[in-house]
């Protein structure tokens, strides 16, 4: 069974484990990168709040 996952006796091929590295290097990158993006996003969002809040206030009243 063993010899089945590892693919064969001589144990991982170079290459795969190359790969695999590569690979969880660029998930932890993606990772990062999401972070950043969320943080900005946060931001821009308490940004927008905020000028809503003003613009509300500075708003004058409709006549009916």
């Amino acid at each position: 069974m063993a010899k089945a996952l590892l693919g064969h006796v001589g144990g991982p091929d170079p290459r795969i484990v190359s790969e695999m590295r590569r690979l969880q290097q660029r998930v932890r990158d993606l990772e990062a990168e999401l972070v950043r993006l969320q943080d900005v996003n946060d931001a821009l969002a308490a940004e927008v709040g905020h000028e809503l809040l003003i613009a509300e206030r500075e708003r004058e009243p409709v006549l009916t």
